[in-house]
Formats: C-alpha cells, sequence, structure tokens
C-alpha cells in the first residue's frame, strides 16, 4: 500500500515538491485602458519634440547663417550644409569703428547697474509694503501696481526733458539711476508677495531679541527670499541686455553704444548689409543670456512658485 501512494505521488509530481507552475509565467495580454494610456502617451511626447524642434529651428538657423557667406544665408535656408567657416566671426568682431568687446563692455556695465539698482531698491521696497504699517500703505502699493499698466511710451518725453536739463545724456546715468528708485514695480510685487509668505513667527522672535527692522530685513528676510532675488536678477539681466529702445534715447556717441547698437551698425539703408557679420555678432551676444538662464533657472522655477505668481 506504502509502495503503490509513493508510485502515485512520484507520477503526479515528477519535478519534486515545490516546482513552479509554468502556467503563470506566459506573458499576460495587454488590457486595452493600459495600451491607449501608453499610446497617449508616446503621441504627447513626439509632438512635443516636434514643437521643440519647431520653436528651436529660428536660433539652429541663426547659428548656421553666421557661418555661411553673405550671398548664400537667405538663398540657402538648410540647416544641413557642410560649407561652413569663421570668417564671419572674424570679420564681425572688428567691423565696426570700435571692437566688439568694447560694446560686450558697455553692456555688462549697465546689465550690472540696473542689476544692482534693482535688488536693492526694490526688495527694500517690498520689505516696507510687506512688514512696515504707514499710513496710506494700501494706496500706495495699488498706485506702485498701477505704474505697470502705464505704458513707457508715455513718460518717455517727460523723462528726456528732465535727464536733458541734469546733462545725463550721453551717459548710463538716465539708464541706471531709476533702477536704484524702485521704478520697476513687477519685481517690487514679485518681493512682497515673497515677503509675505514668510511665516510671522520669525519676526516676532526677532522683535523679542530686540532686533530692528534693518536687521530683520538684513538677518532673516534677504536670506529666505533668495529666489525671488534670483529671479528679479534674471528678468533683469535678460531685459537689459536685450534693451534696444532705452539706449537708442539716451546714448549717441559709439563709443558708449551697448551690443543691440552695434548689432543695429550691421544693417545700411544706403549700402550693401553684412548679416553674415550680424549674425556672428548675434550668436555672441546671446551666449551671455544663455548662461543666466542655465545657471537660475532653479531660482527662477523656485521663485515664480513660492510667490504664487502663474
Amino acid at each position: 500500500m506504502t509502495t503503490d501512494l509513493r508510485t502515485t505521488q512520484e507520477t503526479t509530481e515528477p519535478y519534486g515538491e515545490g516546482t513552479p507552475d509554468l502556467s503563470s509565467a506566459r506573458p499576460r495580454p495587454v488590457s486595452p485602458s493600459l495600451f491607449r494610456r501608453r499610446l497617449r502617451s508616446v503621441v504627447k511626447h513626439v509632438l512635443l519634440i516636434g514643437l521643440s524642434l519647431l520653436m528651436i529651428y529660428p536660433l539652429i538657423w541663426l547659428v548656421v547663417s553666421s557661418m555661411k557667406p553673405n550671398e548664400q544665408i537667405f538663398t540657402d535656408l538648410s540647416i544641413f550644409t557642410t560649407d561652413l567657416s569663421f570668417d564671419n566671426y572674424i570679420q564681425g568682431w572688428d567691423a565696426q569703428l570700435l571692437p566688439f568687446h568694447v560694446y560686450l563692455l558697455n553692456s555688462s556695465i549697465l546689465v550690472i547697474g540696473a542689476i544692482v539698482g534693482n535688488l536693492i531698491s526694490c526688495s527694500m521696497a517690498a520689505y516696507a509694503f510687506a512688514r512696515l504699517d504707514f499710513r496710506f500703505r494700501t494706496i500706495t502699493f495699488a498706485v506702485m501696481l498701477g505704474t505697470i499698466l502705464l505704458p513707457f511710451h508715455v513718460v518717455l518725453v517727460p523723462q528726456f526733458i528732465l535727464f536733458r536739463e541734469m546733462g545725463w545724456l550721453d551717459t548710463f546715468l538716465p539708464l541706471v539711476v531709476p533702477k536704484f528708485m524702485a521704478t520697476e514695480a513687477f519685481f517690487v510685487f514679485l518681493m512682497v508677495q515673497f515677503i509675505r509668505s514668510l511665516p510671522n513667527e520669525l519676526y516676532e522672535a526677532a522683535r523679542i531679541d530686540g532686533a530692528g527692522h534693518f536687521r530683520q530685513f538684513v538677518q532673516i528676510t534677504l536670506p529666505l527670499m533668495i529666489p525671488a532675488l534670483a529671479t528679479t536678477t534674471i528678468f533683469t539681466f535678460i531685459w537689459t541686455w536685450a534693451d534696444f529702445f532705452g539706449p537708442l534715447i539716451y546714448l549717441r556717441s559709439p563709443e558708449n553704444y551697448v551690443v543691440p547698437q552695434a548689432l543695429n551698425m550691421f544693417i545700411d539703408g544706403q549700402s550693401t548689409s553684412n548679416f553674415g557679420a550680424m549674425f556672428a555678432m548675434s550668436v555672441i551676444s546671446l551666449i551671455p543670456m544663455f548662461i543666466a538662464f542655465l545657471i537660475g533657472q532653479k531660482f527662477l522655477v523656485k521663485g515664480f512658485a513660492k510667490t504664487g505668481i502663474k
């Protein structure tokens, strides 16, 4: 009886106890809902990649055209070419009255002054609106926000007359000094929203320790609002570096020209324009903005996220 039982067990379990069920290892069919989700994901990524390439195509065309001869720039619009050289970069650097590094230096001076002015004045004004209790604070804040809706051309003539009477024409002062007076309402509003998001317990503890508003501003507010300061720095850099209208109004001497004015000199309505050299110097002028954005991208996103501005 025992022998028959063992024979029966060996017959039913030829591979021994614990042998895995091979039927469970068969691939299960993908459900229709899972297939549709995967298909949507693939289609979405393909569309995003296509749109990204479409948006970056002008930049790629600019870089490729900067290495083409002038006669091929507008006749051959393809970006796939092997006849490229750096002659436009060599010629464009010394094509104007002064070497191109002079204009880069002027733009750098203007940008540094604008950044320092906005960081100091806008942060102090934002702290006053967010933490100080003074008369007509609400009305003043509303008027300050209302200046965002005021077009620049409305105050252009009065400002020009004022700066002319002060003898500031053909200098960087009309473009830098207003930045130290918190004239950028957007940055003030950005910092006000950030400061209001900070916990009041920090300031209450500082007041208990005897800290005044200056110490609260320097030791508490500024270290915590680095994302907002970084956002202000990046936007000020990009807007000032690419500004053409302001320098065109106030700067007249070629030795004071900034990069946008130098690029404009490559276009001559009376004779042949050197588009190849202009494109080459345009590529060089774009490099600082790309570097600034790549360095501060993390702070830029964090600054907008914490201030609630969408």
